[in-house]
């Protein structure tokens, strides 16, 4: 989950800091995801980025809510209240970007912030691409794994953000209320289990839907067929585990890919190279 408040120790979370210097803060958030329903309200003290790579958690604030899934970058604005739920168990994990105020202001289009004196953003949340998918991905592997000087981390973390809120790398969601709140049921059954072979009559039976009406609904609000985001979800877990495993077919098997060869095209098509050469790049 996303970072919580500054000031507040909670046993449900682990937080590792990657890098502090005075341009950029990295922190690695993994929440076990034990409250399923709503927190008590919350706020940070900063504006913060963040990219949530593994598992699924919904952010409420007032009336709005949020999937924060891998597919997307989350906006805490500091001192707006929030509520978390976990409707999905299995916890997540989240990397969190605390960037210099003066140079968040010089990387965001003002038509993404809010008038005032803080940078606020407009939206809770905008759908990132694979590229930026890859460069979180990146970043957190070479800080762990120490591979990355400061200077290249911090160089790395700032072409993140920038590639974050650029207009060809994102898109905003536009959609009604109840529109919104369909997609955001069925990212949640997608997250339930990556690894499931999904048809769009299971997935309509679990959200009380008509196959057809979900397919055109998901299109218009994400921009993506509902394939391809599921596509996009399992990729992204496979970038969170690479480290983890030896052998790269186990991976992909378990992420419900029918061979190596299968995940490893996948992966190619979306990231530009194969799972192996990504884990080599990282680890030099």
């Amino acid at each position: 989950m996303s970072v919580k408040n500054e000031n507040r120790q909670l046993p449900e979370f682990d937080v590792d800091s990657l890098l502090k210097s005075p341009t950029v803060t990295i922190r690695d958030t993994y929440c076990r995801g034990t409250c399923r329903y709503q927190s008590p309200e919350e706020c940070t003290v900063t504006t913060q980025l963040v990219y949530p790579y593994r598992g699924v958690y919904v952010r409420h604030v007032g009336q709005n809510q949020t999937v924060a899934e891998a597919n997307q970058v989350l906006f805490f604005n500091a001192m707006e209240g929030y509520r978390v739920s976990h409707p999905v168990s299995g916890g997540d994990a989240s990397l969190t970007l605390v960037v210099e105020e003066s140079q968040l202001h010089e990387l965001a289009p003002l038509s993404l912030l809010q008038d005032g004196p803080r940078v606020t953003f407009r939206q809770p949340r905008l759908r990132v691409d694979a590229r930026t998918q890859a460069l979180v991905a990146l970043l957190r592997h070479s800080l762990r794994e120490k591979t990355a000087e400061p200077l290249e981390a911090e160089t790395l973390a700032l072409t993140l953000v920038q590639r974050s809120l650029g207009p060809r790398t994102t898109r905003a969601a536009a959609a009604s209320y109840g529109r919104q709140r369909l997609v955001d049921r069925v990212k949640l059954v997608l997250a339930s289990d990556l690894a499931r072979r999904w048809t769009l009559a299971d997935i309509a039976a679990e959200v009380r839907g008509s196959p057809v009406y979900l397919t055109r609904v998901f299109q218009q609000v994400e921009g993506l067929p509902l394939y391809r985001y599921q596509l996009r979800l399992r990729l992204a877990h496979a970038l969170d585990r690479l480290g983890e495993y030896s052998d790269l077919t186990s991976l992909g098997l378990d992420l419900g890919f029918s061979s190596h060869s299968h995940f490893s095209a996948a992966f190619r098509q979306i990231y530009g190279r194969s799972p192996s050469e990504f884990k080599q790049s990282f680890r030099r």
